[in-house]
């Protein structure tokens, strides 16, 4: 998919990747791009259109999705991620609420118009989908359940020519990841990486070098391969 001229829905649009994203599809050439934001946005650009769009709000969710008139992809980014040691269990509601849930909910609220365009998805779902890091284990746990989500989504829907990316994000210089003396990609060259995947048609996305170190690993991996049986196996009894 080519960026040009399309039209996009970036939620958790007002800061960090989010922000990155949709300065990046405006490069690109983007036609319109839906800043999805938990506080109002004001956006220079006219081709950006703001959007309330808190992802644990499904009436919120709802009256964005019935802003957008076409939509050609959408990336859900929204996250949130909190310091604990599974000891309270409202860290972990809250962290599967925004970004297992949110992500669940927006995506079934807007995939109507991406399949009328046999558009494409792109979920911000972390490399910690694949391995926990001790201190956010609640946010592992929900990033985790959103990689799992990305690939039913993406087997599931094939058949209707809508195509699911899963970025697996490393360490990435944020509000998240402030006080983390570790390197870190910036937030644009993240979002570059992500539309350049999205370009070349690539299911899994690596966008940063953390990440990149382990690309190749899970592409030839047996866990990649079981996916892909499992896919096939779908696609053979729908259709």
């Amino acid at each position: 998919m080519s960026i040009a001229d399309k039209t996009i829905l970036v939620t958790g649009a007002n800061r960090g990747i989010g922000q990155a994203l949709v300065a990046e599809a405006l490069r690109r050439g983007a036609k319109r791009v839906y800043a999805g934001t938990r506080q109002p946005l004001d956006h220079p650009y006219e081709r950006v259109t703001p959007l309330a769009l808190d992802v644990t709000n499904r009436a919120q969710i709802q009256a964005a999705a019935g802003q957008i008139e076409s939509l050609d992809l959408l990336i859900n980014n929204a996250g949130v991620a909190l310091y604990d040691d599974l000891t309270d269990r409202a860290a972990v509601e809250r962290s599967l609420a925004v970004n297992f849930f949110g992500m669940y909910d927006v995506t079934q609220a807007v995939l109507p118009l991406l399949t009328r365009s046999k558009g494409a998805i792109v979920n911000n779902v972390s490399l910690m989908a694949l391995a926990p890091f001790p201190i956010t284990p609640a946010y592992a746990i929900s990033k985790a359940a959103a990689f799992n989500l990305t690939q039913s989504l993406r087997a599931l829907l094939a058949g209707r020519g809508v195509r699911v990316h899963a970025a697996l994000t490393g360490p990435t210089d944020t509000d998240m990841t402030r006080g983390f003396e570790i390197p870190k990609a910036t937030p644009e060259s993240v979002a570059r990486a992500i539309f350049d995947a999205v370009d070349d048609g690539e299911e899994d996305i690596f966008p940063d070098p953390m990440s990149a170190a382990v690309a190749d690993g899970w592409r030839s991996g047996v866990a990649k391969e079981l996916e892909r049986q499992n896919a096939a196996f779908a696609a053979a009894r729908c259709g």
